[in-house]
């Protein structure tokens, strides 16, 4: 993806868009659902290198998810959960990864 100032103009058109999708849902219509694996991923990936190696995304301090918006995501699968991570703690959207730990996979 390009640098972070286009991610995060996507993702805010992006989180936009889906709220406004939502608002035109009627009663009677199925909400769109993300990707739950993404979540339960979360609670279950490490970081594979660095600072905090071994350690699982969703613990890694949100210090860390700043240095990596500011100076590029990596690559592939990790880089797509750490902006994930770090998107959910920029909105105060850490309840949905509460109670994931005890639920099968």
């Amino acid at each position: 993806m390009g640098n972070s100032a286009d991610w995060v103009f996507q993702t805010s058109f992006g989180t936009l868009l889906l709220y406004y999708e939502l608002a035109n849902y009627s009663m009677a219509e199925e909400i769109p659902h993300g990707d739950p694996t993404i979540l339960k991923e979360l609670i279950q990936y490490q970081m594979p290198f660095g600072k905090y190696k071994g350690r699982l995304i969703r613990e890694l301090p949100v210090s860390y998810l700043e240095w990596f918006s500011q100076n590029g995501f990596p690559a592939g699968k990790l880089g797509m959960l750490l902006q994930t991570m770090y998107e959910i703690r920029l909105n105060g959207l850490e309840y949905l990864l509460n109670g994931l730990k005890n639920k099968p996979l």
